[in-house]
């Protein structure tokens, strides 16, 4: 996969292309403008033509092509690991299998490819400070299990179903969340700071007191965000929420 690198100015930008195709688009962006607080995606089909704009606001970029990240999240599809309606596999009988979150999963990439399920169902990390740091935890079994108070910054959790897990005051800094069903999650006082959640769900999530600033996140996914009743008025500022 070739590496892309974009400069982009402090205070702002407005680039507008042609029908060109670009890497990890389907269709191509007409404009990229940049502000302040949270990175937002948002994609619209072409027409016939290939005239109709696209729009991408890239807010928050603290030394990282946010745009090039958050596109390349825009292509895949914003799924959970366990589609509606799919069965979750039986409880894990490995006795150690809570503890092999602190080794990750070895060979899983952003698609959700393991060796081995990683089932943390039901494990309990709280406080955990120091072994799920920049941990691959992609496709991850997480559903009601506890990490109050950890840290999992820089965590990779791609395509994990955290349905009924507890994160209050987890540190989810500089994480790649991408494609996460966080329904009915606890979530009170996570932090989320420069953390991609492109594709990531909320249904019925506690987020009071959560931290979002300069969060990368597509602009459906953002709308839906908008609608959960427990972020507070400075959250729905932050985010930008109408």
């Amino acid at each position: 996969m070739a590496n892309v690198s974009i400069p982009l100015p402090r205070h702002g930008l407005s680039i507008r292309y042609s029908s060109t195709k670009l890497p990890c688009f389907k269709t191509s962006p007409s404009i990229l403008r940049v502000s302040s607080s949270v990175c937002i995606v948002g994609v619209s089909e072409l027409d016939e033509s290939g005239n109709k704009s696209e729009l991408f606001n890239f807010n928050g970029i603290k030394g990282v092509a946010c745009g090039i990240l958050a596109a390349c999240a825009v292509n895949s599809a914003a799924f959970p690991v366990i589609a509606a309606g799919q069965r979750l596999p039986p409880l894990s009988t490995d006795p150690n299998r809570c503890e092999r979150a602190f080794v990750g999963n070895t060979i899983g990439q952003a698609n959700g490819v393991y060796d081995k399920p990683l089932d943390l169902r039901l494990c309990d990390f709280t406080n955990e400070k120091t072994n799920l740091k920049g941990k691959s935890l992609t496709a991850a079994l997480m559903s009601d299990a506890k990490f109050d108070g950890a840290d999992m910054t820089e965590v990779v959790m791609s395509k994990a179903y955290a349905v009924g897990g507890s994160f209050k005051g987890v540190d989810f800094s500089n994480a790649v969340l991408d494609r996460v069903n966080f329904g009915k999650a606890d979530l009170q006082g996570a932090i989320f700071k420069n953390t991609v959640l492109s594709g990531s769900t909320f249904d019925d999530a506690k987020l009071e007191g959560v931290d979002f600033e300069d969060t990368i996140i597509g602009y459906v996914d953002l709308q839906k965000l908008c609608l959960n009743k427990t972020i507070n008025d400075e959250t729905r500022a932050e985010l930008g929420c109408r």
